[in-house]
């Protein structure tokens, strides 16, 4: 883990921001990561440090209703708005994303999963009527251990046409 004292350059500001559905105070370096912000001072463990670049996704929540790589979005850009991390996910219509990852028996070692979970969501909610294939190539998160196939047969279960090609 990257110590905040690293990643934090200026002066503290009050962040103001519904995080699953709860409204959060704090004080933060307005430039932190909100990965940061949400693993290490509200306690939320959901979203993992993978690359740190926003390049795999596990760090992956909602902000406003749109999947981000909390990795990269400084807490500042979150401060008024609306985060939903997976913690938060099984309270809404989308925790059918958990479900068919858990009929799936998707996760192996489960570091990748909650981010991935989080980027399916935001598919299935802006684009319900999506293929399956197609939903799958709007999936940019990266599984280091390789569990596409059951990825892909949870995705077929969620998605309309029912039926996705392996990678």
């Amino acid at each position: 883990m990257i110590p905040v004292a690293l990643v934090c350059k200026g002066s503290a500001m009050s962040i103001r921001v519904k995080v699953n559905g709860e409204d959060r105070q704090f004080e933060a370096d307005p430039g932190m990561p909100l990965l940061w912000a949400l693993r290490d001072v509200l306690d939320l463990k959901g979203a993992k440090f993978g690359c740190g670049q926003g390049l795999c996704g596990a760090c992956t929540v909602h902000l406003n209703g749109q999947a981000v790589r909390s990795c990269i979005v400084p807490v500042e850009a979150a401060s008024g708005g609306e985060v939903l991390t997976i913690e938060g996910l099984a309270t809404t219509p989308l925790a059918t994303v958990q479900a068919a990852w858990i009929e799936a028996q998707v996760p192996q070692c489960g570091y990748c999963q909650p981010g991935m979970i989080m980027a399916v969501a935001a598919i299935l909610k802006a684009e319900p009527g999506l293929s399956a294939d197609a939903a799958r190539s709007r999936l940019t998160n990266i599984c280091r251990c390789g569990t596409y196939d059951r990825i892909n047969q949870a995705i077929g279960t969620l998605f309309p046409s029912g039926k996705t090609t392996s990678t």
